[in-house]
């Protein structure tokens, strides 16, 4: 016999078959979209009309061209809704906006320093949140999950644990900061899980499912991905790397000291790029200072290979602008220490790579809580949450609950 429960079930995986049809191969007929939903084409016409009325699904003018009666074309509503991912740095603050497939709509970059005041960086964070929401039309109340990445240990519940490298960052509630201006789900991730993130579905690692990323420049950390998800670990600290004395990467001005081709007066945040650049041209001593240094990120690298075994090691961060210089001597220091070399790739994604990290966490995210099959059909969840007038969304939109850094 079949219940009530089960009908509703029922309903409940076709749209998301249609749903995800459409989000993987992009607008559609009715024909097209029942073959990739692998569903009757009267079922699928019935869904459809559903989410349409609810918003999830937008339907396209017939194409023209075609012998007979054009067909109408179908496509999921990503600008039903807005994601916001923050990278909070040392030397900058980035806020990007972008759509419920992860499509960036715009971003904002606000300059800060090192030295700066938790005071002055939080100020900086809510100038970069306010000009991006402003610059790319969208309301505060249209953002359905934020996620920032933050340097440091950052624990789940979104506070800042510990940052060696931000002056007064230590100990900053960074969701709760965030929480108070952003009327939805706030998310807190360490930068490095991120921008593993986003190297695995945007960048150097596409397609991978288990790498570990290495953030390598005047600071260290590394993020390690497993099955396509960053490792958190029990508290968080996971790939914090770089507070390990034996590694010391956090104190590259050592490793990587000035030499005599580096000219006098050259500022301390460049030196190791002159350094590289010397290395580059055949300089010995610069050669012998680049040899030192990956002999330490060597080991940081093995020990993480031989514990996971990853596919590939991206190599990320201000010094990956130099790949060309590390790579070679760093993949020979791994043949000698571990079982089997991973592929070693460089960054593709530069200073963007945080906040596409972000955005893709908080589109993940959202997936959990408005596609999960057992969180109800995405039509009602629409219904309830948001309503669609014109193209424009109103104040209410969807409020998924979990802990800021879960």
């Amino acid at each position: 016999m079949v219940t009530g429960g089960d009908l509703q079930h029922l309903r409940r995986l076709n749209a998301l078959a249609v749903v995800s049809a459409l989000r993987a191969a992009g607008p559609l007929p009715l024909t097209q979209l029942a073959e990739h939903a692998e569903l009757a084409r009267a079922t699928v016409k019935e869904v459809v009309a559903d989410l349409v009325e609810q918003g999830w699904v937008l339907e396209l003018d017939p194409s023209a061209g075609a012998k007979g009666r054009p067909a109408r074309r179908y496509r999921f509503h990503a600008e039903a809704g807005r994601v916001l991912g923050l990278d909070i740095g040392a030397h900058k603050v980035l806020a990007a906006v972008a759509d419920l497939d992860g499509r960036v709509l715009h971003i904002a970059r606000e300059p800060v320093m090192p030295d700066d005041s938790r005071h002055e960086r939080l100020a900086a964070v809510d100038r970069a949140v306010a000009s991006c929401l402003a610059e790319s039309g969208t309301a505060a109340a249209g953002v359905w999950a934020a996620v920032a990445g933050s340097t440091g240990y950052v624990d789940l519940e979104g506070h800042v644990v510990l940052s060696r490298a931000i002056h007064d960052w230590s100990g900053v509630p960074l969701a709760e900061h965030l929480g108070r201006r952003l009327p939805c789900t706030v998310l807190v991730e360490n930068d490095s899980r991120l921008a593993a993130l986003a190297e695995c579905r945007k960048g150097a690692a596409r397609g991978v499912s288990n790498m570990v990323y290495l953030h390598i420049g005047r600071r260290a950390g590394a993020a390690i991905v497993l099955d396509g998800v960053p490792l958190r670990g029990s508290a968080g600290a996971a790939g914090e790397i770089g507070v390990h004395p034996l590694f010391n990467l956090g104190h590259t001005s050592e490793l990587l000291s000035a030499i005599p081709s580096v000219k006098p007066g050259t500022p301390p945040e460049a030196v190791a790029g002159a350094v590289f650049e010397a290395a580059r041209r055949g300089d010995p001593e610069a050669r012998g200072a680049v040899l030192r240094y990956v002999k330490v990120l060597g080991l940081a690298t093995a020990a993480l290979t031989l514990a996971v075994d990853p596919e590939v090691v991206v190599l990320g961060g201000g010094f990956s602008r130099s790949a060309d210089v590390l790579l070679p001597p760093l993949r020979a220091e791994l043949d000698t220490m571990c079982l089997r070399t991973p592929d070693l790739r460089a960054s593709t994604l530069g200073e963007e790579c945080v906040a596409a990290g972000a955005v893709c966490y908080a589109v993940d995210h959202l997936n959990g809580v408005l596609f999960n099959p057992e969180a109800g059909p995405p039509s009602m969840v629409m219904m309830e949450s948001t309503q669609i007038l014109s193209g424009q969304q109103t104040s209410v939109r969807p409020r998924p609950r979990g802990r800021a850094g879960s």
